[in-house]
């Protein structure tokens, strides 16, 4: 295999990730590129909502009895399922 190709097989270069770190530290064009710090997770994205109205609505919802989901309905009507439900 030639130099070239082993020096852009990503594959070799992760054997031997000393020689990736002195190639980033001499590249003149690393070194010009423009940086900047972005701190994206110092503060939440997402406002925190105090809306008694939900709040409401979702004690209402968790407060019902769950649905019939006619699950005897269906066995009745395929019963070659009734053995497996």
């Amino acid at each position: 295999m030639s130099t070239t190709a082993t020096r852009l097989n990503p594959f070799v270069l992760m054997l031997d990730p000393e020689a990736v770190i002195s190639a980033m530290e001499t590249s003149a064009t690393l070194r010009g590129i423009r940086s900047r710090i972005c701190r994206p997770l110092d503060k939440p994205l997402i406002p925190k909502i105090f809306d008694t109205d939900a709040r409401e609505f979702d004690a209402v919802i968790e407060a019902e009895d769950f649905m019939d989901s006619g699950s005897e309905l269906y066995c009745e009507a395929q019963p070659a399922l009734a053995a497996v439900h």
